[in-house]
C-alpha cells in the first residue's frame, strides 16, 4: 500500500509540474540595470526577450562619423527610461513575465514599469534606436525598429555593428 501511495503521489506531483511546464510566470521589484538589455531584479538576471542592445564596451559611429560609446549609451538611456517613468506615472516596481530561460539560466521576459504592461522595457529600447529587435528569436518589435531606422533614432542615425557580431568578433 505504501509503496502504491508513492507511486500514485509521484504521478500526481509529475503531472502538476508538467502543467506548469510554458505557463507565464512574473517577477517584480527594483530593477538593476545591468546593460541596455539586462537587468537584475533580487537575485534573478533577466535577458529583454526579443532585442538585442549594443554591448557596454561597443562603440558606433554617430551622424557626423564620430566614435561614441552606443553600449553605455543604451545603458543609459533605459535607466533613465526606467527611473523617469516610474517618477511621472508614480509607479514603484518593474514587472517581467517570462516563460522561459536561456542556456545562461537568465530569465527570458519581457518587462514592464507597473503591472499594467503599459510602459515595455523591451519596446522603449527598440523604438528609441538603443537597441535592435532580435530576429532571430522574435519578430514582436519588428516595426518598432523600423520605425527607428525611418526616424534615424540611436544607432539608426549614424553606423554600427549589429550586437551578436560585435560578440563573435570581440570576445
Amino acid at each position: 500500500m505504501k509503496k502504491l501511495n508513492l507511486i500514485l503521489n509521484s504521478i500526481i506531483f509529475l503531472f502538476f509540474f508538467t502543467q506548469l511546464q510554458g505557463q507565464e510566470n512574473f517577477i517584480s521589484g527594483t530593477a538593476k540595470v545591468i546593460d541596455g538589455d539586462s537587468i537584475k531584479i533580487r537575485n534573478h538576471r533577466i535577458r529583454l526577450l526579443g532585442i538585442d542592445a549594443p554591448e557596454l564596451k561597443q562603440l558606433c559611429k554617430d551622424q557626423n562619423n564620430e566614435l561614441y560609446a552606443c553600449g553605455k549609451t543604451s545603458k543609459f538611456f533605459l535607466i533613465s527610461f526606467i527611473n523617469d517613468t516610474k517618477k511621472l506615472r508614480n509607479l514603484s516596481e518593474v514587472f517581467c513575465y517570462y516563460s522561459e530561460l536561456d542556456k545562461y539560466k537568465r530569465v527570458l521576459g519581457e518587462c514592464f514599469v507597473g503591472s499594467k504592461r503599459k510602459y515595455s522595457l523591451n519596446q522603449a529600447m527598440v523604438m528609441s534606436g538603443n537597441a535592435i529587435a532580435y530576429l532571430r528569436y522574435s519578430d514582436k518589435y519588428l516595426k518598432d525598429q523600423e520605425a527607428a531606422m525611418i526616424e534615424e533614432k540611436g544607432i539608426w542615425s549614424g553606423k554600427f555593428i549589429y550586437p551578436e557580431e560585435w560578440r563573435k568578433k570581440n570576445k
